[in-house]
């Protein structure tokens, strides 16, 4: 199967290196796009450098720094349009081992409309993190995974796999949101359209150089679209029923009184 990994950057020029390189080893006949944002770092002209010495890799350059969801938008239509039968989400910090990759091509190949790698199933793990920051972590992806009844440990993950056909399904160029928000979204809308949705452990690794791209914003749109979501399929049969009750109503014509009939003339004299 003919597989794109989907790699958005931002000044990432001192992980792009070492991500292509390895990513390379991990899936030799894979292909990478990075999908930069207009970084002032030189982070696309270096990875133009690479592709010329390892191949097999593109490079989409962005006006603006617009969001990781709009990132991945572009990429996965980028990748769509050239036939390319698997997309992977990765982050370009290396805090995801490209050497999980086959891992997560492997179930695609079994027949997952999804595959995520998560923190949470047994053998997953995040080694170097603290324990209100795993907390935190782990208590939200039970909020999202209750409230919408996902069926996933790790819906905020950023490293995943789409079978291409789930992708167009789901029509990810109406999605708005980015972020943790995109990720959930994207698994929600999976799990609703009612495909298949597999987890496959990896460990998570603290970033070594760069800085993060998480703020307050992005966790607290997260924590907003999922309650909306969750109220709003709780209403819409609601909607539905009343909606359709009160057309059946307007369409069933009002009953009318019969009309007055007048009495018999009285006989001639």
């Amino acid at each position: 199967m003919r597989c794109l990994v989907v790699v958005p950057t931002y000044q990432e020029v001192g992980n792009v290196d070492e991500l292509l390189r390895r990513c390379r080893v991990a899936l030799p006949g894979g292909e990478v796009l990075i999908v930069d944002d207009a970084s002032p770092d030189g982070t696309a002209d270096r990875a133009e450098e690479l592709a010329r010495e390892l191949g097999c890799v593109s490079v989409l350059r962005r006006r603006s720094k617009d969001g990781l969801g709009a990132a991945y938008r572009a990429g996965f239509s980028w990748g769509i349009e050239r036939g390319f039968e698997v997309l992977v989400e990765m982050d370009a910090d290396l805090q995801h081992d490209p050497a999980a990759l086959p891992s997560l091509l492997h179930r695609i190949e079994e027949g997952a409309d999804l595959v995520i790698g998560s923190r949470y199933v047994e053998g997953g793990s995040i080694p170097a993190w603290s324990w209100h920051r795993r907390a935190l972590s782990r208590y939200g992806n039970r909020y999202a995974a209750f409230v919408l009844g996902l069926p996933v440990t790790d819906a905020t993950s950023g490293y995943r796999a789409y079978h291409a056909n789930a992708l167009r399904l789901l029509d990810t160029s109406a999605f708005r949101a980015d972020g943790y928000g995109f990720q959930i979204e994207t698994a929600y809308r999976v799990h609703r359209a009612g495909g298949r949705i597999d987890e496959v452990p990896i460990a998570f690794h603290e970033r070594v150089a760069g800085a993060s791209k998480m703020s307050g914003r992005i966790v607290l749109e997260a924590w907003v679209l999922v309650t909306w979501w969750a109220c709003r399929e709780r209403l819409e049969p609601r909607i539905v029923f009343r909606c359709r009750d009160r057309r059946r109503r307007r369409s069933t014509p009002a009953a009318r009184p019969a009309p007055e009939v007048p009495p018999d003339p009285p006989p001639a004299p």
